[in-house]
């Protein structure tokens, strides 16, 4: 019965998504609105055809995976060369800006909630990441500056590391732990130059294993070991304790950038890769978020959307400005422009990751799960629905496009 579950969710996820590809053409409205809306119509609420409780770990295995490699996919797109010129103010940006974010967004949560603010920095910490399910796909197809493409790619694949962190320290206050600055930095630090280390490894063996020279022996199989190369870092870092989804990503990056080690596939292969890696990425992305719109808890966001609208537009207009401002200001290198700041400034989508935290503290039962729900739930709504949808407009409108 597990197995005939599972396969009556992939069948069910893959023709609606298909279906609402379609759908989406036709309307030029972003996909992934339309793949919420298949979830919602698809779950516990309407048609109930997806109930997720029969089907826990088909779920979480889509979720992980695919969010996983949608970042690998990201970390190919980045130029390391590129990178390097914009590399202080991506770091302020993932750490410094997640904090700024969080606590402006608690700030004026407790407020509107009438909730206290260890809460209320709960809810901000949850919603302070970006997420690159959607931003990579979006980004591929837009003819904007690589500086800034690959800027904006890789804030949504780092910043997950702080946003987590400050979810689980602030959890660990609410529920009775110790909580130390310090200690938190450590964290970071470990968990992110952890999942660096073993994403340049894994990365490095996996490109010699697919190239010509030497160590080449698998080079006719470079999107399988692609696969095998996401599934086993994600593993091996989680194994670790450190970041799994910064590892796939500099996995991605390190097999993106195999020119500065005269490194090569052969061309029809990378061919056959890039189609086969198309495919699989938009399947991935049908599945996450058709599942994302069967999690939605309809009761909370009914109960507090108003105050949740509010929260999202404090995030949106205040929040992000404040942390990109602080982030990239001071960062001379860079060289950014106003129009450029603008146009970071509007572009923080929310999807997977706040998504998964928001309902494991829904499950930990936590004081003021169902606010958390249901401000997570409408971020993700909101941010996809605007700013996902005007992200190219805004791009002609500021003349960013090359």
């Amino acid at each position: 019965m597990e197995v005939l579950n599972l396969l009556e969710l992939f069948a069910l996820v893959i023709v609606s998504g298909v279906l609402f590809t379609k759908l989406s053409k036709m309307l030029k409205i972003p996909d992934v609105v339309l793949f919420i809306l298949a979830g919602i119509l698809l779950g516990p609420h309407v048609l109930k055809l997806v109930n997720l409780s029969n089907h826990p770990l088909g779920n979480d295995l889509i979720l992980t995976f695919g969010a996983a490699y949608i970042l690998y996919d990201g970390g190919r797109e980045i130029e390391l060369k590129v990178l390097n010129k914009v590399k202080w103010s991506l770091l302020m940006l993932v750490t410094i800006g997640v904090l700024v974010s969080a606590y402006i967004t608690a700030f004026f949560a407790a407020r509107i909630f009438k909730i206290d603010f260890i809460y209320a920095f709960l809810l901000g910490a949850v919603i302070a990441s970006t997420d690159p399910s959607v931003l990579v796909p979006l980004f591929k197809k837009m003819k904007i500056s690589s500086k800034l493409k690959q800027f904006i790619i890789s804030e949504s694949a780092f910043n997950d590391a702080a946003g987590a962190i400050a979810t689980f320290a602030t959890l660990g206050i609410i529920t009775g732990g110790s909580f130390s600055v310090g200690s938190s930095i450590v964290n970071l630090l470990v968990t992110s130059f952890g999942g660096i280390a073993v994403g340049a490894i894994i990365g490095s063996l996996a490109s010699l294993l697919v190239t010509h020279d030497k160590y080449g022996y698998f080079w006719e199989h470079p999107s399988e070991i692609g696969i095998a190369t996401v599934a086993s870092a994600y593993v091996i870092a989680s194994r670790l304790n450190v970041s799994g989804f910064m590892a796939v990503f500099v996995v991605g990056i390190i097999c993106g950038n195999k020119y500065l080690f005269n490194l090569k596939v052969e061309e029809d292969l990378y061919i056959t890769q890039t189609r086969f890696k198309e495919v699989l990425t938009l399947l991935l992305r049908m599945m996450i978020f058709i599942l994302l719109g069967t999690h939605i808890d309809f009761a909370s966001v009914a109960q507090f959307w108003k105050e949740s609208l509010l929260v999202v537009a404090v995030l949106i207009f205040i929040a992000r400005p404040l942390s990109v401002l602080v982030s990239v200001v001071i960062d001379r290198q860079a060289k950014w422009n106003w129009k450029e700041i603008v146009y970071i400034m509007w572009i923080r989508e929310t999807g997977v990751i706040p998504a998964a935290l928001a309902g494991m503290i829904v499950s930990m039962n936590v004081p003021h799960a169902n606010i958390i729900s249901s401000v997570t739930f409408l971020t993700i709504l909101v941010t996809l629905s605007i700013q996902a949808s005007t992200a190219q407009w805004l791009a002609k409108k500021l003349k960013l496009e090359e």
